[in-house]
């Protein structure tokens, strides 16, 4: 079974159904016949290249700071039930994500989960700027992948039509939000479901 991931890298959901799916897959007898396949998904292309205030964006998209730390609340809550932590008091960068969907693509394919597990703990929990080049390279590295090689992959943008051709298929997908998952094709599950859930969408498109 091939499974189709759109995700982007400061969707908190993304990381939570993620941990779920994996939930799902440990108690599925199906599961080393899976593959795993990451695209890019941007909640708001429009970010600049520097990014901006997080805590400023936050609110002005959120409708005011009590209505924030209501969502944070529930984030953080639903994070601990899937055995993952959130520190949004870390938080400071609103980053525009084009550049670590372009890491990820860049990355060997043997790393990529690991990967992508490293950025969202880089930005969910220790508050790290995913949109500096620096940041990411550093990110690589602690994973031991060559930091030098892949500086200048992405300096000379190698990624850039592969994570367009992501954004391009999302938008052919009518995708609106992430995560969202393609089973094989043939069924899509969109948002963090629980692990229940997962696992009755794996068995359904199995069946099909």
């Amino acid at each position: 079974m091939i499974i189709d991931v759109y995700q982007d890298t400061i969707c908190p959901w993304c990381r939570i159904g993620k941990a779920n799916l994996f939930s799902a897959l440990a108690k599925w007898e199906g599961a080393d016949s899976v593959t795993l396949r990451w695209h890019a998904f941007q909640l708001d292309p429009t970010t600049p290249a520097e990014g901006r205030d997080f805590n400023q964006s936050m609110v002005a998209k959120m409708g005011g700071p009590e209505r924030l730390k209501q969502i944070f609340g529930q984030v953080t809550q639903a994070g601990a039930a899937s055995g993952l932590h959130f520190d949004f008091d870390k938080v400071t960068r609103m980053p525009n994500t084009l550049l670590s969907h372009q890491l990820i693509s860049l990355a060997p394919e043997e790393m990529k989960l690991k990967l992508i597990d490293a950025i969202y703990q880089a930005y969910f929990e220790d508050g790290r700027d995913i949109g500096s080049l620096d940041v990411l390279v550093a990110i690589a590295e602690e994973l031991q992948i060559d930091g030098a090689k892949l500086r200048e992959q992405l300096e000379a943008n190698e990624a850039l039509e592969a994570v367009k051709a992501d954004l391009a298929s999302a938008q052919d997908y009518a995708i609106r939000g992430v995560p969202y998952f393609i089973l094989d094709g043939k069924l899509a599950v969109s948002g963090a479901q629980a692990a229940d859930g997962f696992m009755s969408a794996l068995m359904q498109a199995a069946e099909a």
